[in-house]
């Protein structure tokens, strides 16, 4: 007879101590996945292999946030090299897809995309992604390394107390919203039977498993230029989608430098646009031209707070794919401009931007070997399960990235065929003196860059480990022009903050303020993890 509990109540705050380890380290918001890229170490694979493997495994632990069909960027650390690399794996919008035939075909007479649906579809790069880093770094077959995400898709796994929370506060949205044949591939996937997945109830998904092993077997030849390829054509054309062959065949995963700003003697790295990586190193360059003498404070949490809404406006202004940016990013992160935008900040709030940050899904892990190499890596369907389209039969559920596209053509980031929209998604890695200190990331749509701030300056500023990094209460600027913070904030730096002209709101809801991962390398080359306490996180280490 079983013990009736419920896992999502929680009457006493927990305590979690950070985790050392010498031989790897796997962090990621599922136990699952965190499982998989420590079964791939164990194997003979390195950090990048371990990296694939939780990243596939997490398509399929973690469907509520990510899939087959999402877009992923990852800062890489090699070992042999002694070289930080960046991966741009984000999909262009398809070439038929336009802002005419945007609102010809679906009555939009304003400036915002179709959130749900084939409208908002762009090419899919997580996929394309794994076969990059496996293909320049692994050590193992693509196959190997996605040989766990195929056993728990085939055999399954049991549902997580927060993933089932999220699935069916998705699935109850979408059966309210989502009412047109396109979406009956998702039910049949997600909630067949009108399924309600409860704690400890297995998880089984066969679709996902057959394509994942035809990935693995074609080194993901088929999902691009084959027949997982066609299929995707084929049900885009059956309901009016703009996605074909030819958009898939001309993707590639996009190795690009990393930008970086010098942070008290830190550099902070970040992949450049179209992510918006750029926001959080925009606040860091304005928020070193002051001083934080304590963390629970009024000043330090207004002059954050001020610094992000600055990079937001900044990057709201001038972010998009690159081809299309009329400012040279670089510019943005020059010492002077941090300074003169640090000299522009009052003691009182000011509006800085009207854009209007939505709501998102996305997944973070890093991972560490022995051998010294080290990944930050993120994988999104963007809002929750994105697009609420399946491809019928394959278990892929596409990304609605494009919804981020503005259809007024005088905007920066404005839809074009063949465009790549401004991406929330962002992995962040701290260095030092030309050394890897470790991989960090805090997923969350736009509370993304306001993560990487925090945990930044909960590392270096008031000298937090890894873990307390992480569990730090945590404020978040809202698309209304409101800041959020968590029921665990101080109460007398709220009421500071509302006089100096803050919108404060408090928020109970601890999903909203982002889920993070961070590793840190010691200078003895132990392994120190910290791993989100809001959510199903778990690190797996030797």
């Amino acid at each position: 007879m079983s013990i009736d509990f419920d896992p999502l109540a929680h009457k006493y705050n927990s305590i979690r101590y950070p985790v050392y380890a010498k031989g790897g380290m796997v962090n990621c918001s599922s136990p699952q996945a965190a499982a998989a890229g420590l079964e791939t170490l164990r194997k003979g694979g390195n950090a990048m292999d371990a990296a694939v493997a939780a990243a596939a495994a997490l398509t399929v632990v973690e469907p509520t946030s990510n899939g087959l069909g999402s877009d992923a960027f990852a800062l890489i650390w090699s070992e042999k090299d002694h070289k930080l690399f960046g991966l741009n794996s984000s999909g262009r919008s398809p070439k038929l897809a336009s802002i005419e035939r945007i609102r010809a075909d679906h009555s939009v007479s304003g400036s915002k995309m179709p959130r749900r649906g084939w409208a908002p579809v762009t090419v899919p790069g997580a996929v394309k992604a794994w076969a990059a880093v496996n293909e320049r770094f692994g050590k193992l077959s693509l196959s190997e390394v996605l040989s766990p995400a195929v056993r728990y898709a085939a055999d399954g796994y049991p549902c997580a107390a927060n993933l089932s929370y999220e699935w069916n506060r998705a699935a109850g949205i979408f059966r309210k919203e989502l009412n047109d044949p396109c979406y009956d591939a998702w039910f049949r996937t997600f909630a067949p039977g009108d399924k309600v997945y409860k704690p400890g109830e297995l998880v089984v998904l066969p679709d996902h498993a057959a394509t994942l092993e035809e990935i693995g077997r074609t080194n993901a030849e088929s999902f691009y230029k084959g027949r997982i390829a066609r299929r995707i054509e084929e049900e885009s054309i059956r309901y009016g989608g703009y996605l074909r062959y030819e958009d898939l065949a001309a993707h590639e995963a996009e190795w690009v430098e990393p930008i970086s700003v010098h942070y008290r003697g830190y550099d902070v790295c970040e992949i450049p646009p179209n992510g918006q990586g750029i926001v959080a190193l925009i606040a860091l360059n304005i928020m070193k031209e002051f001083s934080f003498a304590e963390k629970e404070s009024v000043e330090t949490c207004h002059r954050q707070i001020e610094a992000i809404k600055m990079g937001f406006a900044d990057a709201f202004r001038t972010v998009t794919d690159p081809v299309y940016m009329k400012t040279d990013h670089h510019e943005l992160l020059r010492p002077e401009y941090g300074a003169q935008r640090a000299a522009e900040m009052t003691d009182m709030a000011q509006v800085w931007t009207d854009k209007t940050p939505p709501a998102s899904g996305t997944v973070y892990l890093c991972c560490a070997d022995h051998e010294g190499n080290m990944v930050s890596f993120i994988q999104s369907n963007y809002m929750g399960f994105g697009s609420g389209i399946v491809v019928d039969g394959t278990g892929i559920a596409l990304q609605n990235r494009g919804a981020d596209f503005s259809l007024d053509p005088a905007d920066v980031n404005c839809l074009q065929p063949g465009k790549r929209s401004y991406h929330t998604i962002i992995p962040g890695f701290l260095m030092k003196d030309g050394r890897p200190v470790g991989p960090f990331g805090v997923m969350g749509g736009y509370m993304q860059p306001q993560g990487h701030v925090q945990v930044v300056s909960n590392l270096i500023d008031f000298d937090l480990d890894p873990q307390q990094a992480l569990d730090a209460p945590r404020w978040q600027w809202m698309r209304d022009g409101s800041v959020t913070v968590e029921d665990s904030f101080d109460k007398d730096i709220v009421q500071a903050l509302k006089e100096r002209g803050h919108d404060i709101k408090v928020d109970t809801d601890k999903a909203s303020f982002g889920r993070g991962q961070i590793i840190i390398r010691l200078d003895n080359g132990t392994l120190v993890g910290g791993t989100e306490s809001r959510t199903d996180s778990n690190i797996a280490c030797y």
